[in-house]
């Protein structure tokens, strides 16, 4: 909790809910699992084979077939965070401080969750490495959120990383660079405007006002203006990289439009993670 009358700075406040996000049931991706099912439809036995083993960029999945599927799967989230969802389940009511409320993390806990199918069909590693979500996951999540929100420094430091992943042919996210090296600053930089926005949004009594009306109001309407936008600003992205591109073939990446939202129209609509069919829990 946090202490009375202390302020939190607005880097604090963002990885704090995303730290409790990332912890709720469900939020984590089993990285086969999930590729297995989302290229089951449209990939041969042996495409998916490879995806598993080490990309779909490896086993020359085109930018058409990753593209139709990441669809399905921001379709999917998209018709979950339809109804918001009051603090049932998060104890006490309120997650991290008293200033966070519980559907704030229920938010964020969908975004963690479409930021790792996207990545994952894309040709990222495996981005929970153990139990609990060290610096360098919560690092990649931070610019993974920040290009959906619009932060041009998080279209920067996602560039960066997925070169050296690239270049170097890495299994796992780079440790140094996300938590010590020159991408640090960056996501410092973007953890901070990210908790200026929710702090702008969120924090100054929009939530407080929205939570007795808006189970009555077409939250889906909000939905659709929101998190679709702001999932496909990152297929955009994460489809333009290099890293993403099929080997063996001459295929341009990035050809799709761009979606552009506005970050100050986010409102927040949520809905709980848990008992989601997608979830790869056993």
């Amino acid at each position: 909790m946090a202490e009375a009358g202390k302020q939190v700075d607005p880097e604090s406040r963002f990885t704090a809910v995303m730290v409790a996000a990332s912890k709720m049931p469900g939020v984590r991706i089993n990285r086969e699992a999930y590729l297995a099912k989302a290229l089951g439809r449209y990939c041969s036995d042996e495409q998916i084979r490879v995806a598993i083993a080490e990309t779909p960029a490896a086993a020359g999945i085109s930018l058409d077939i990753l593209g139709k599927a990441a669809d399905d799967s921001i379709k999917w989230e998209t018709g979950k965070v339809t109804t918001l969802s009051a603090a049932a389940g998060v104890p006490g009511g309120w997650a991290v401080t008293a200033t966070i409320p519980a559907d704030i993390t229920q938010y964020f806990a969908h975004v963690v969750r479409i930021a790792q199918k996207l990545a994952y069909l894309y040709s990222w590693p495996d981005l929970f490495d153990g139990e609990e979500p060290d610096d360098a996951t919560m690092g990649i999540l931070t610019i993974f959120i920040g290009v959906m929100f619009g932060a041009s420094a998080a279209n920067v430091g996602l560039a960066k990383v997925a070169e050296q992943l690239s270049k170097q042919a890495l299994k796992k996210l780079p440790q140094m660079a996300l938590t010590k090296g020159a991408i640090y600053p960056i996501v410092k930089t973007v953890a901070g405007y990210l908790g200026v926005r929710m702090t702008k949004q969120v924090f100054a009594g929009g939530v407080a006002k929205i939570l007795p009306v808006l189970g009555g109001v077409a939250s889906g309407a909000l939905t659709l203006a929101t998190f679709l936008p702001m999932s496909m600003r990152l297929k955009k992205h994460l489809s333009s990289l290099e890293l993403t591109k099929p080997m063996g073939t001459g295929e341009p990446a990035g050809t799709e439009e761009l979606v552009v939202v506005e970050a100050d129209a986010v409102e927040i609509v949520v809905e709980s993670v848990e008992g989601d069919e997608e979830s790869s829990a056993a």
